[in-house]
């Protein structure tokens, strides 16, 4: 158990401050089950922290609320998975990089511990500003993590996984510049979103 979490430990902190060592080391060896049931595991642990914020908000408990926290939410992770590693396969095939299915997968779940933090982050927003600046930083966290996964993991061409990134971090501008991102903060915490108009 202890050298579990220590291998763990050592695969979040590669991943914060070795990139590229982490990344470059997935490769495809048939166990995609595994990175399934890490979204999975993510996702209900993201779940649960949405859950007891909400009770410690004084938000009443429900059966839909344990249910959301305990199968939508996990659920949700592993559609987000699926769809997140089909947009690196078009990032991939774009930036000519490989076009391998499981390494996508994997290099995706392989950052879902960003989920859990992410909705955590998200409903610790108490006001506008923190709404903000919360949702900015795990935006611009993602797109970092993204460029990794593409070029280290699908080995795509440098510049061009740069390009693409860049082109998601205008769009991403472009949503916070807009009345779109009413939308965008709506979805990550209503509260904090609410006093924005106040």
């Amino acid at each position: 158990m202890k050298a579990k979490k220590r291998n763990w430990f050592s695969k979040l902190t590669d991943i914060f401050f070795r990139p590229k060592y982490f990344f470059s080391r997935i490769v495809a060896d048939g166990k995609i089950e595994d990175a399934i049931l890490k979204a999975f595991l993510w996702g209900f642990v993201g779940g649960l922290i949405v859950l007891i914020m909400n009770l410690y908000r004084g938000d009443a408990f429900t059966i839909f609320s344990l249910f959301k926290a305990i199968v939508m939410y996990p659920v949700l992770a592993v559609l987000l998975l699926f769809s997140a590693a089909g947009l690196m396969m078009l990032v991939s095939e774009i930036t000519g990089g490989e076009r391998d299915w499981e390494i996508a997968v994997k290099g995706i779940a392989s950052i879902f511990f960003v989920y859990p933090l992410a909705l955590l982050l998200n409903t610790l927003a108490f006001d506008c500003t923190s709404m903000w600046l919360t949702s900015i930083l795990i935006d611009i966290y993602l797109l970092f993590l993204i460029y990794n996964i593409a070029v280290y993991c699908l080995h795509g061409k440098k510049i061009s996984v740069l390009f693409i990134i860049m082109v998601g971090a205008m769009l991403l501008a472009a949503v916070y510049m807009s009345n779109y991102r009413t939308v965008w903060f709506l979805v990550k915490n209503i509260p904090a979103t609410l006093t924005c108009f106040a």
